[in-house]
């Protein structure tokens, strides 16, 4: 079965602000390139043909600099006229990504993490292959959902942004999910409305236990989303540590 993604780059961008008055913040600066171009270069890297990117009123930029794509490549734009939440901004890009496993990537999240294999083996799985999380040890978690790991060390649910946190694992911003996602993602849409988080979705899945988690070190994956975030990413792209190239 087919592997799409889609790239979430809507909402306000208030933490980036005045940045993000004036351009959408995948467009930013990592060193010599714009955030979307690492983002890309993850998902290309995986082998991934068929992208669905999710903007804001400045999506015509994100075109204007990404354009049709690659040869073989299928680029389709949407656009989040009002930040509407999470759940919203899936639901525009569902057209083009029904009947299919997704790589759902926000994106804040720069990693060195490859997923060919990853992705190869969620293409070529005979029954739904579940969901992948990525995860990392981090000090300011009221920001992330968190991984609830079991006496044996496994992952046995994940709270959203929580004022006490049961583990100092984060789960980043960069999924697979198998094609039941746009069935759960109907019932949590249902069950918690406007309270909606991506966890809601993960969460069905750890409790079936279809979860799998990468646990990756701190510089393998930066939630860019900040001033100081920002210029860590930045840092790491001037030392050679991240690819914004589609080949490795």
């Amino acid at each position: 079965m087919t592997v799409k993604a889609i790239l979430v780059a809507g909402g306000h961008g208030s933490r980036l602000h005045p940045f993000t008055h004036y351009t959408q913040k995948t467009l930013l600066p990592l060193y010599n390139r714009p955030v979307i171009d690492y983002a890309l270069g993850t998902i290309r890297r995986a082998g991934i043909k068929d992208i669905t990117i999710i903007s804001n009123r400045f999506v015509d930029q994100i075109a204007n600099h990404v354009g049709q794509g690659l040869p073989g490549e299928r680029i389709h734009y949407v656009i989040e006229e009002e930040p509407l939440g999470v759940a919203h901004a899936l639901n525009l890009a569902r057209p083009y990504n029904e009947n299919a496993r997704l790589m759902v990537y926000f994106s804040d999240n720069i990693t060195t993490v490859e997923f060919g294999q990853h992705v190869a083996n969620f293409s070529a799985a005979d029954t739904p292959p579940g969901c992948l999380l990525i995860a990392r040890e981090e000090t300011h978690l009221e920001a992330f959902g968190v991984a609830v790991m079991d006496e044996e060390g496994t992952i046995c649910d994940i709270v959203e942004k929580p004022a006490n946190p049961p583990s100092n694992l984060a789960i980043g911003g960069i999924y697979l999910f198998d094609e039941r996602f746009w069935n759960f993602l109907d019932s949590a849409i249902a069950q918690q409305g406007d309270a909606f988080s991506i966890s809601d979705i993960t969460r069905v899945y750890v409790k079936q236990g279809e979860a799998e988690v990468i646990s990756v070190g701190e510089e393998t994956w930066v939630d860019c989303g900040t001033p100081d975030s920002l210029l860590q990413a930045s840092t790491m792209a001037k030392d050679g540590k991240l690819n914004p190239n589609p080949h490795r």
